[in-house]
């Protein structure tokens, strides 16, 4: 989805390659949530955000329902998704197990995901990083078999909540293994937020050189407030897809101190991208509102506010309606 200024978009950023926002709310964003979403509401959820533009959308995750218990119906709600709608979904796995049930269920694209530090992996999937690289290939292998396209995805790619500062060029050795050459996209995933643009940019334009011509994708958190400006850095950078999820959701239950994703919300409403609209933005808005209050959660989307407050002037402004409870 290319950006372009518009009468109501005019000075708004314009990549000059095209950019796609994937909202990820219905995975990553629900690790940590104490309220539940139910099937009926996550289906509902993913067949608005689809009818409104977004491209893609990550919906659930093979981990464990004991570990994670707000995704264990993950591949209810994919049986629920027609094949149109399927097609434009992403199911997080670590295993070629997990690809094996997923793919049965009717998944056909897969998030492989590993962390670039053994301590971070072995918390996170019980293994270190060497053995989730080993078995990639089985996992490329599974998916070919329906059809389907697998995304390497690393977490932990600027720190790690165990070890620390995480070295470029170990993020670097393991974009460019030829085990994951099969895979479609590479994910650079801020974990913890921690990263700042300038990293975000150094990171990003390095990996192009690693990953051929597969696309870079941004994973961003917001918890020191840079998931904006990381997202547009990584954008400026090359990335030509970038991650963030409705609300500002999200955390990881193994990293400690991780706030949840840049929001959808404000990630969108800087990139502007040509099918968005101030009426599809306060749709969009309107479905994170619903959301946020099944869960009970808070939302923290700063433009999410800003479309709840005054301003009725600007066409951006909801104009009218119940404002959703802001983190501030």
């Amino acid at each position: 989805m290319t950006t372009s200024p518009n009468s109501s978009t005019a000075g708004s950023p314009s990549p000059v390659h095209p950019v796609a926002v994937r909202d990820v709310a219905l995975r990553d964003g629900l690790q940590l949530t104490e309220g539940r979403l139910s099937t009926d509401s996550k289906v509902e959820l993913v067949r608005t955000l689809l009818r409104l533009g977004v491209p893609e959308l990550e919906v659930g995750s093979m981990a464990r329902p004991d570990l994670v218990p707000a995704l264990a119906d993950t591949l209810e709600v994919i049986g629920a998704l027609d094949e149109a709608e399927r097609d434009r979904c992403w199911v997080w796995v670590a295993t070629p197990g997990h690809v094996r049930r997923a793919a049965d269920a009717g998944v056909r694209r897969f998030q492989y995901c590993l962390s670039v530090t053994d301590e971070h992996n072995t918390a996170n999937i019980g293994r270190d990083t060497e053995t989730s690289m080993a078995a990639l290939p089985e996992a490329l292998e599974v998916a070919a078999e329906v059809d389907g396209t697998v995304q390497l995805c690393l977490a932990t790619t600027f720190t790690c909540p165990i070890t620390g500062q995480v070295d470029p060029d170990r993020v670097l050795e393991l974009v460019g293994d030829p085990r994951g050459a099969g895979t479609v996209d590479v994910v650079l995933a801020d974990t913890l937020g921690q990263a700042h643009p300038r990293q975000v940019s150094d990171l990003v334009s390095a990996a192009q050189e690693a990953a051929g011509d597969r696309r870079i994708v941004f994973h961003g958190h917001d918890t020191w407030g840079m998931g904006v400006a990381n997202t547009l850095a990584a954008v400026g950078a090359g990335a030509t897809m970038v991650d963030a999820a409705l609300g500002g959701l999200g955390g990881c239950p193994f990293a400690p101190g991780a706030s949840g994703n840049t929001a959808t919300e404000d990630v969108l409403f800087a990139l502007r991208p040509d099918w968005l609209n101030p009426q599809r933005f306060h749709e969009l808005i309107a479905a994170g509102d619903r959301m946020l209050a099944e869960l009970g959660e808070a939302g923290r989307s700063r433009a999410s506010a800003g479309a709840h407050g005054n301003g009725r002037e600007f066409d951006w402004t909801l104009p009218q309606g119940p404002r959703a409870a802001v983190v501030r």
